[in-house]
């Protein structure tokens, strides 16, 4: 429930700042079967919200473990469920150049095991950081390790590997484009190459270039949607007219904040994130006081708040229903 709860607010917030978000190839993504999501990292921590809103089941992450230090982060990433990986370069800046530990990650590994082995989805970016280069970065071996693992050890069976790309129009831009590529899925049942994962993660590579090295975005593709009746049609517009209305002065501050406070390409979006929650619960309780004082009727005021809610959702979500 919470991880539902958090994956609809992330699809809302991502449309906050992002004009669009496209997505090619979502039909070639397993629903039923032990998965490993391979995706390259172009935008830190809103890479994570992409894949885990246009997923469309539960997926465990992974991030690095420094991200740990901050009490509010760790918080989270204990309430979701996420995997944090040390990197041999976090190990040697914490040891001051002392070797890294090979089993420094054992326990990570375990419990994304675990997580296959109950025919779960498990995210991984196999750069190991995030960077703004065009060209993918070299891949690290973790992912193709784990992957092996459960095959030959685990003896966890159908186990694939979905590559996907991720590309920006201009990440640090409001009102700018992402576009999302799935590409063809490694079926470790199929993989003969036994115990060799710098095959594995040679193949990885290049099925994950295929996909995020792409220099066009996607086009604004359109299909046959389910047919609404006029008065449907009227009240989701309405609804977005509504939300649009109320959310406006929230997040072009949030917008703007984070663009003055931002340092490099990475932050405006998810500065932009928070900074439009914090905003927008506010904006929330002052409207929900007013209402409350004004009608003297608490249910009157909750229903209110469940007006701006729904809102919010369709403002979002209201220009991609013909998509």
């Amino acid at each position: 429930m919470i991880y539902t709860t958090l994956r609809w607010i992330a699809g809302i917030a991502l449309h906050w700042f992002y004009g669009d978000i496209r997505v090619v190839g979502r039909e070639k993504i397993p629903r039923d079967v032990p998965l490993l999501i391979a995706v390259n990292h172009p935008n830190a921590l809103v890479d994570s919200l992409i894949v885990g809103w246009l997923m469309p089941r539960r997926v465990v992450m992974t991030a690095k473990a420094t991200l740990l230090g901050n009490p509010f982060i760790a918080a989270l990433f204990k309430v979701l469920g996420v995997v944090p990986l040390r990197r041999v370069s976090d190990e040697l800046h914490t040891k001051g150049g002392s070797p890294a530990n090979p089993a420094r990650n054992s326990g990570a590994f375990k419990e994304m095991l675990h997580v296959l082995a109950s025919n779960g989805a498990v995210l991984i970016f196999p750069e190991g950081t995030s960077h703004s280069n065009k060209e993918l970065a070299p891949l690290k071996s973790g992912l193709a390790r784990i992957a092996l693992q459960a095959k030959e050890d685990a003896h966890i069976g159908a186990v694939q590997i979905v590559p996907i790309g991720l590309l920006f129009e201009n990440k640090a831009t409001p009102g700018s484009i992402v576009g999302v590529r799935v590409g063809d899925p490694i079926e470790m049942d199929r993989w003969t190459a036994t115990s060799d994962a710098s095959a594995l993660t040679a193949e990885l590579t290049r099925r994950l270039r295929a996909v995020a090295e792409d220099s066009e975005l996607p086009g604004e593709t359109r299909k046959k949607s389910a047919s609404h009746s006029v008065v449907k049609t009227a009240a989701i517009r309405m609804a977005a007219w509504w939300g649009r209305l109320t959310h406006q002065l929230p997040i072009k501050l949030a917008r703007r904040w984070a663009l003055d406070m931002s340092t490099n390409p990475d932050e405006p979006a998810m500065f932009t994130i928070v900074i439009g929650l914090g905003l927008v619960l506010a904006t929330y309780a002052i409207h929900f006081t007013v209402v409350d004082v004004l009608t003297h009727s608490f249910w009157i005021a909750l229903a209110y708040l469940g007006a701006l809610i729904m809102g919010a959702h369709w403002a979002a979500f209201e220009p991609h229903l013909k998509r």
